[in-house]
């Protein structure tokens, strides 16, 4: 994914045209982050109108979307608004050459349209989930969920939801550490799992009590990767039981805490991967998985590649074609 095209129409959010060119659009070498190629296509070459008085000006014409390596449908801002056919058209072919295609918030609605999501899970804002659902019937909508992948076909919930698909996205074709910087660079979480709960409400002021008790845990947690941490470990550093705490952790971090567990030994693994020369058994060990056999099924489960594959691919960086 060094070509990235970024498909613009009129309507498009200029916070979702920004999250893309952020990740993409700027030139962060000397960080150790590769040379992306991002291309802004339209069906004409004039600017592209956006709400609030923005625009866009087009450098490539639709035909760089089959060109590509990925593209991305920023979200809009009325998903009633028809689409251009020329522009669904060349998401179709796009698709069909076999191209991943990801939307934003609700540019899922245009993927829809597209007839991309037939049959696929997918999500949107959770406030537009039961309206995408109710114009499209064969779309499997799920609404609890950050982001989605489905037949190489990606959306995501609203607004920060999209900066989190967007860097999902790098981390899994580029590794843990190009994402980070990238992440760095925008000053946001590196690292948030697409089924995490889309929000969290926390309306009184014990709630935000326990948010912080809870901080204190998983920082905790995150020094001790390396021990065979259970969630009574967690509860009893919050001095509460098992129970009452995954309550809570849940409804604080939008998780549960195995889960959350799960995806923080993933993401150190990762970097212990890209960054070192240390024996597979041993990053093992240093995470917490105890095995290399355990890693290694964690890794094929979540990320589809094993440990092994992960560092050949990821601790040197290939170079762009």
């Amino acid at each position: 994914m060094y070509r990235v095209a970024l498909t613009a129409f009129p309507g498009i959010r200029p916070f979702d045209v920004s999250v893309i060119t952020e990740v993409w659009g700027i030139a962060r070498e000397a960080r150790g982050v590769p040379p992306f190629e991002l291309g802004r296509a339209a069906a004409e070459p004039g600017p592209v109108p956006m709400p609030g008085g923005f625009s866009l000006t087009p450098d490539r014409g639709l035909d760089w979307l089959e060109e590509a390596d990925l593209v991305v449908v920023p979200g809009v801002a009325d998903p009633a608004v028809p689409v251009a056919e020329p522009v669904l058209d060349a998401l179709r072919r796009a698709h069909a050459a076999g191209t991943p295609v990801a939307s934003l918030c609700a540019g899922a609605f245009v993927l829809a349209r597209a007839g991309l999501l037939d049959g696929r899970r997918a999500v949107t804002h959770w406030y537009l989930a039961e309206r995408l659902q109710e114009a499209y019937p064969a779309v499997r909508v799920e609404p609890d969920a950050l982001f989605i992948e489905d037949g190489g076909v990606w959306t995501s919930a609203g607004t920060a939801a999209g900066i989190d698909l967007c860097l999902h996205l790098v981390r899994t074709a580029h590794g843990a550490e190009t994402a980070a910087a990238i992440a760095r660079a925008m000053v946001t979480a590196p690292f948030r799992t697409g089924g995490q709960a889309q929000f969290i409400e926390r309306p009184t002021p014990a709630a935000d009590r326990d948010a912080d008790a809870l901080a204190a845990v998983r920082e905790r947690a995150l020094n001790r990767l390396h021990e065979p941490l259970t969630v009574s470990d967690l509860a009893g550093w919050a001095g509460m039981s098992p129970r009452t705490f995954a309550r809570h952790f849940t409804a604080t971090t939008g998780t549960t805490p195995i889960r959350w567990l799960l995806e923080q030994r993933l993401a150190a693994a990762q970097k212990l991967l890209e960054r070192t020369d240390l024996a597979i058994p041993e990053v093992a060990r240093r995470t917490g998985f105890g095995s290399e056999v355990t890693m290694r099924q964690h890794f094929a489960a979540r990320l589809a590649v094993s440990p092994r594959d992960y560092r050949a691919a990821f601790s040197a960086k290939p170079a762009p074609a």
